[in-house]
């Protein structure tokens, strides 16, 4: 079993959350893919989300979460202490989501955009699914 994590391949946040997961996740429980990519785009297809959707997405069970949910559902993932982040699922989602959703609206302005997606180096393209 896995959970793969779909991310904007341009964002310089979202790539140095892939890093962070990447260095985090010693048992490579994630794999991961750009939100732009052929089987990105395939798999948003499959879950039924919008097909303009820019946010963080976790795939796990057959299942996709989005937002402060997946982002969360990750941490449970994760080694060490990151872990317990997971108590804030218990928060109700109108309670955790304005905050994900104002770092997510100026992510690029913050944190800048690349103009092509991240290539993984070659310890990490196993991990990729495109």
């Amino acid at each position: 079993m896995s959970g793969i994590i779909l991310f904007d391949g341009v964002c310089n946040l979202c790539n140095s959350a892939v890093q962070f997961v990447i260095k985090r996740d010693r048992n490579q429980y994630f794999y991961f893919a750009s939100l732009q990519s052929e089987i990105g785009k395939r798999l948003i297809n499959q879950h039924q989300l919008p097909k303009d959707i820019d946010s963080f997405v976790l795939i796990e069970n057959n299942q996709a979460s989005i937002q402060s949910t997946a982002a969360l559902k990750v941490c449970k993932r994760l080694d060490g202490g990151w872990k317990g982040l997971a108590i804030l699922l218990l928060l109700p989602v109108k309670i955790r989501e304005p905050l994900y959703k104002v770092v997510a609206m100026n992510r690029y302005k913050w944190f800048g955009k690349k103009d092509q997606c991240m290539l993984p180096n070659p310890n990490q393209k196993a991990r990729f699914l495109s």
